[in-house]
């Protein structure tokens, strides 16, 4: 059960560091050249498609924060005979290429953008939370597309999935506690 969750922490960190790089991204000056939206401001049925807080910045560096995540957990697992005994097979990281690095930050952020041309369908209001959507669709996304490399069990898409819609939630509470964040969900 341990070797499981923490299969589903490594294996997912990439994405989830991407789901969380935009906000960061954001604060550096130098990245703001890139901060078109990714709809371009185009409208579908008189709504925008994405909206303003989906740019190219916050994609293009949150797949480059998944691939520089990867490529550490590659030196890491190299190096330690521990993460080579605990680790599953199914992902030999030895080998592994980075494009899965790349593959985890796209989905993350495509399933996020995916969900905000659905809350826009459904008239939920920018930055209002759209329970339980807000906290599973970078999960989707980054299972979806790094499945193009990697094949995963369905216990080990599930235990990604518990595991990291329950960090979700609790880094969401934390942020609100620290007042980081205006709501707690």
């Amino acid at each position: 059960m341990i070797e499981t969750i923490f299969f589903a922490l490594w294996f997912f960190l990439p994405a989830g560091l991407a789901n969380a790089a935009p906000v960061f991204a954001n604060k550096i000056p130098v990245l703001n050249k890139f901060k078109t939206p990714l709809d371009f401001g185009l409208s579908h049925k008189s709504k925008r498609i994405f909206g303003d807080n989906k740019t190219w910045r916050g994609l293009l560096f949150g797949i480059l924060v998944a691939i520089i995540t990867l490529a550490i957990q590659k030196i890491l697992y190299a190096n330690s005979i521990w993460l080579q005994e605990t680790l599953p097979t199914i992902v030999d990281y030895s080998t592994i290429s980075l494009w899965l690095g790349a593959l985890l930050g796209l989905g993350a952020l495509l399933g996020d953008a995916i969900e905000s041309f659905f809350k826009r369908k459904f008239n939920v209001p920018a930055g209002e939370a759209w329970f339980p959507f807000d906290q599973i669709d970078y999960i989707i996304g980054g299972i979806l597309l790094s499945s193009i490399v990697v094949t995963l069990s369905p216990a080990q898409n599930t235990a990604i999935f518990i595991v990291w819609f329950g960090l979700h939630l609790l880094s969401s509470y934390i942020g609100f506690l620290l007042g980081l964040k205006d709501k707690p969900i």
